[in-house]
């Protein structure tokens, strides 16, 4: 296989694991904007040790 390939394949069975989770809830809007939070926190320390508020509307 090509490397490329298992990308696809990786693409696939993760879009397919998200859907699953979310069908069964082990995800809902609000654990999903609490990890959009830390994502952005996590890429955009320096603004965040700026005071800039990187919590998303409630």
């Amino acid at each position: 296989m090509t490397p490329r390939l298992l990308r696809v394949i990786l693409v696939i069975y993760i879009v397919v694991g998200v859907y699953v989770a979310w069908v069964h809830h082990y995800l809902s809007p609000g654990i999903l904007r609490q990890i959009g939070e830390a994502l952005l926190a996590v890429f955009l320390w320096v603004l965040v040790l700026l005071g800039v508020d990187l919590h998303l509307a409630r």
